[in-house]
């Protein structure tokens, strides 16, 4: 896909998104989605070829390797970000269905015809798929700030572990390549991950209370007319 085309589908996703929408659509392609293809996968690149022990024992080292790194940090930052942004893939089928759905209409109606949804508007079922596109969204990065904590306690990869695993000959100590500075980009794309949750919870309160407010004006307008 060309940058135009691709540029042409994030300002479908701008147009019916909130401020908040689009504060969230900045965090990731700027401080995730680039800040992974520009920074990270070069600092984990070496993780597997720099992690030494302290033995010659054959096989030891990799099954020390598997033990303290059972997934790569980049690998799931991958799966990560694919989950994250299928939702707004979705909210884009969506949007193009319905904006072809109006232009057939336009076509059999001619000059009568009147769009029942304003450009920019979420009603009918795009409210849902965006609500929901929200939600998924949330909990795809809850669970895997969940998943990183539980892999690696803290968030952080300490200078030296400890493994007695076979085939290691006794207890060996292991190092880790840069651990100091493969924990700082950790942190940030923690730091970035839990706004991007905020923002996501926040602006799904945004569409809820509004469309409550919504329902509350039309129904008191319609009270007063009877």
């Amino acid at each position: 896909m060309n940058w135009g085309g691709f540029e042409g589908l994030l300002n479908g996703v701008n147009k019916y998104s909130t401020a908040f929408g689009r504060i969230w659509l900045s965090l990731v392609f700027i401080f995730r989605l680039l800040v992974y293809v520009v920074a990270t996968e070069k600092v984990w690149s070496d993780d597997h070829k720099d992690f030494d022990c302290n033995t010659l024992q054959p096989g030891c080292t990799n099954v020390c390797f598997d033990h303290f790194f059972p997934v790569s940090h980049i690998r799931l930052w991958a799966l990560q970000l694919i989950l994250v942004t299928c939702p707004s893939l979705l909210v884009i089928m969506h949007v193009a269905y319905r904006e072809a759905k109006a232009q057939r209409r336009r076509d059999a109606g001619g000059d009568s015809y009147r769009c029942t949804y304003p450009p920019g508007k979420k009603r009918g079922g795009l409210w849902w798929t965006y609500l929901l596109s929200l939600i998924f969204k949330a909990s795809v990065d809850v669970v895997f700030l969940y998943i990183f904590y539980r892999f690696y306690e803290n968030y952080s990869l300490p200078r030296l572990v400890k493994c007695e695993l076979q085939p290691c000959p006794n207890v060996v100590d292991c190092f880790i390549s840069r651990p100091t500075e493969k924990t700082i980009f950790t942190l940030f794309m923690v730091v970035t991950t839990c706004l991007c949750v905020v923002l996501n919870l926040v602006e799904a309160a945004y569409l809820i209370g509004k469309r409550c407010r919504e329902r509350l004006l039309l129904s008191s307008h319609q009270s007063h007319r009877h």
